[in-house]
């Protein structure tokens, strides 16, 4: 008897989520100085930390040793006073990847139908096959969402939308207007995940109102991350915020102690820290224009981005990525989302940018 005749086909068929190449591996594999590896690949933050989160981690390291609060009473304080929300609606995961999961498998059972996008976060397809349902992969207009023919996509048996604004890995947003008409369209009996991982680099007319919409749609769930513009993609912390009910079914699937004590002092911290989470979007916006200015003057087309990254159009693109790599600069090759001859790159500091513009350069 073999072990996979003892796994449903369904787990069997999934293909692991892979990402960015660290950079222990890649000094290992082309026998590299660590230091001198430029890691482009996984949006991460190039400021680091907030230096409020250091120094809270630093303190609280000594209690290292006791469990973490599985509630997580005072970080759910913190997030509740920061964007006015009700604590008894906020969910804490480690990482909004976490919320995605914990959304899936809340209410998903097998057979069950997912929408989502082309282009979207892999995650995306990644929980609804580990729950047994069917992923509908809706083709994207103009590397953005298709909110039209996602409505067209709903059935008896869809149960949940999931929707990234802005998108990864394309950059893409969908305006407010669109996308509260979007939710009045969508039966109240689906779910519908709004995933805003990177809302904190957009600009002041841009930013999301989905938490002013959550007493208006009570079948909405936005999932927010502290990985992002908030330098804490180590430490793995996130957060979900709906109704009260939702999320108290949300807490009965939670593994406890999910977020160490560690991620949420930091989060705490970083939540308070707007000078620097102000300096992140204000890098990333100058980050911005030095790599478009770069794929314009080398005549590559690239999707505008409202993220911390960009995704840009190149020849033999697989082969450009290897290139890169020996040079010591990590990008990511999103042939996994439909995008065969792309590449994203993460806007870095202005250093970086130079160095991995220069590389590109010599190679295309």
């Amino acid at each position: 008897m073999s072990i996979q005749s003892l796994i449903p086909k369904y787990i069997c068929d999934i293909a692991p989520y892979q990402g960015g190449k660290p950079i222990s591996e890649l000094a290992r594999e082309y026998h590299l100085e660590e230091a001198s590896i430029v890691k482009l690949a996984s949006n991460e933050n190039p400021l680091g930390m907030s230096p409020m989160a250091r120094a809270v981690i630093l303190k609280s390291i000594d209690d290292i040793a006791r469990y973490p609060d599985g509630n997580a009473f005072k970080l759910k304080s913190a997030v509740s006073h920061k964007f006015e929300l009700n604590p008894e609606g906020l969910i804490f995961g480690n990482g909004s990847n976490d919320i995605l999961e914990l959304a899936a498998r809340t209410f998903l059972k097998v057979g069950d139908e997912v929408i989502f996008s082309q282009h979207a976060f892999a995650v995306y397809a990644l929980v609804t096959q580990v729950m047994g349902a069917i992923g509908i992969k809706v083709p994207a207009r103009d590397f953005s969402h298709d909110l039209s023919g996602m409505l067209k996509a709903i059935t008896h048996k869809t149960k949940i939308i999931f929707i990234a604004n802005p998108n990864n890995p394309t950059g893409t947003l969908i305006s407010k207007n669109e996308l509260k008409a979007f939710l009045n369209e969508v039966p109240q009996n689906i779910i519908v995940v709004l995933d805003e991982a990177y809302d904190e680099y957009l600009n002041h007319e841009n930013k999301s109102e989905s938490f002013l919409w959550l007493s208006e749609f009570s079948n909405l769930i936005v999932s927010r991350t502290f990985s992002k513009a908030y330098g804490l993609a180590g430490l793995r912390v996130g957060f979900g915020a709906s109704n009260p009910e939702i999320i108290q079914f949300m807490n009965r699937v939670r593994q406890p102690f999910n977020v160490n004590s560690l991620a949420q002092d930091a989060a705490i911290a970083a939540l308070m820290d707007d000078a620097f989470v102000s300096e992140s979007k204000i890098l990333n916006n100058d980050g911005k224009k030095q790599l478009e200015s770069a794929f314009q003057r080398l005549k590559l087309s690239y999707i505008p981005t409202f993220g911390n990254f960009i995704s840009f159009k190149v020849n033999k693109a697989l082969q450009v990525y290897e290139a890169l790599l020996k040079a010591g600069i990590i990008v990511r090759p999103v042939a996994n989302y439909e995008m065969p001859d792309y590449l994203r790159v993460s806007i870095g500091l202005k250093e970086e940018n130079e160095r991995f513009i220069k590389v590109l350069e010599t190679i295309i």
